[in-house]
């Protein structure tokens, strides 16, 4: 069981980086939220309505409340107009707008235009003092996120180009003021995925040439401190922490309690519900499992802001799981149907993770209804599928035997 469950894992298109899909390279900088963070010290904005009126829009952002978020954000820019913290939070209310469906790209020129008025104020502060920390932080963070962005649609060249700007004006920024825990989150983030991501993406290899070594285990150890003391940057650094241990260092214990301190502070945050069942899953705790993704398929289904196609998808292709496991097949094919036809509107660019596994799962169950013709058109419609994990290994497999429990 356990097997399966990584496979299904590495098939998800979920987001190390925090999005529901691309490759963590540069997801180290959008720990440049940590920018977003330490503005509001007393250092980076004194007046405290504007702090407050900070700390509200990020809490909407989490909680999946753009429009309130943008409303906050906008107050913000007609008080201060020349700090950057209004129009960043903006940007990155757009970028959560972009994480909600991830694979429409209609929403991607507003959010570079966005980063684009943050470059500017930034650079209007610096031509006064080349060392305004609050500029290269936001300046490094806007950056950043675009880089992210870029990495997650392919434009290799542009991404890298970003990253050596965003880095650069962050270490800048980390050297006028190391004593900030909040830049634990961004430096953290760059030392542990400079490490893990040439092993990981080989691709990405060249381009690390030309960046600063990592060092994994001390990035782990900035981004613990981060979670637990930053003023600031303490949600990002827990997400962060959380998509780490559960992705990379596979200590699912650990990435549980991170998802159940989140989900608890931002109930109405789907990345973050998805996140907790999913801990429950790759630990075997399939009773918690079905419990979870039971409320996120109710949501789902009352149509709650924040909840979509996406949330429903994998809410419908875990409690299929559960249910063929341990429960009625023909539930378990009611609910595995509804993940491959809400994948078949999302995969647009082909077969996800979900649509494989489902299928598969599929093929496994009229296998055990004895109906085989229908299980072996299943098994051939997985190997026309990309290939995740194992998947085709165990299609070919169920072709020449049949699959029993």
């Amino acid at each position: 069981m356990n097997i399966f469950l990584r496979r299904v894992d590495a098939g998800v298109p979920t987001t190390s980086n925090g999005s529901r899909g691309g490759v963590p390279f540069l997801g180290f900088l959008s720990g440049v939220m940590l920018i977003v963070l330490a503005q509001a010290d007393a250092q980076w904005i004194a007046d405290p309505v504007i702090d407050t009126r900070v700390q509200k829009g990020i809490d909407h952002i989490y909680n999946i409340e753009f429009d309130a978020a943008d409303r906050e954000f906008a107050q913000i820019i007609a008080l201060r107009p020349d700090h950057p913290a209004g129009y960043f939070f903006q940007a990155m209310t757009q970028w959560w707008r972009i994480l909600s469906n991830f694979d429409d790209e209609s929403k991607d020129e507003q959010f570079y235009s966005l980063i684009e008025r943050v470059v500017r104020v930034c650079e209007q502060r610096l031509k006064r003092d080349k060392n305004d920390v609050t500029a290269l932080f936001f300046k490094g963070g806007a950056i950043g996120f675009r880089g992210r962005l870029r990495v997650n649609r392919g434009k290799w060249l542009a991404a890298a180009d970003d990253g050596v700007t965003a880095l650069s004006a962050i270490r800048k920024a980390h050297e006028l003021d190391a004593n900030n825990t909040d830049v634990l989150l961004g430096i953290g983030i760059y030392n542990y995925y400079a490490e893990v991501v040439p092993t990981q993406y080989p691709i990405l290899k060249p381009i690390m040439l030309f960046l600063p070594s990592g060092n994994k285990q001390k990035g782990l150890d900035q981004l613990e401190q981060a979670a637990a003391s930053a003023k600031y940057a303490k949600v990002e650094a827990m997400y962060f922490l959380l998509q780490t241990y559960f992705s990379y260092e596979k200590q699912y214990v650990k990435a549980l309690d991170l998802a159940l301190q989140l989900h608890r502070m931002y109930p109405r945050n789907p990345l973050f519900h998805r996140m907790y069942g999913r801990c429950f899953v790759s630990l075997g705790n399939w009773k918690e499992a079905h419990r979870v993704f039971s409320e996120v398929e109710q949501k789902f289904r009352n149509r709650q802001q924040g909840y979509d196609i996406y949330d429903g998808r994998e809410a419908y292709y875990y409690l299929g799981r559960y249910q063929f496991l341990f429960g009625d097949l023909n539930e378990a094919l009611r609910l595995l149907y509804k993940c491959d036809e809400l994948s078949r509107t999302i995969d647009q660019q082909g077969p996800s993770g979900f649509m494989s596994m489902a299928n598969l799962t599929i093929g496994m169950i009229y296998d055990l209804q004895g109906r085989r013709a229908s299980a072996q058109a299943q098994y051939q419609k997985v190997l026309n599928m990309k290939e995740y994990e194992r998947a085709h290994e165990e299609a070919r497999r169920y072709l020449q035997e049949p699959y029993r429990r």
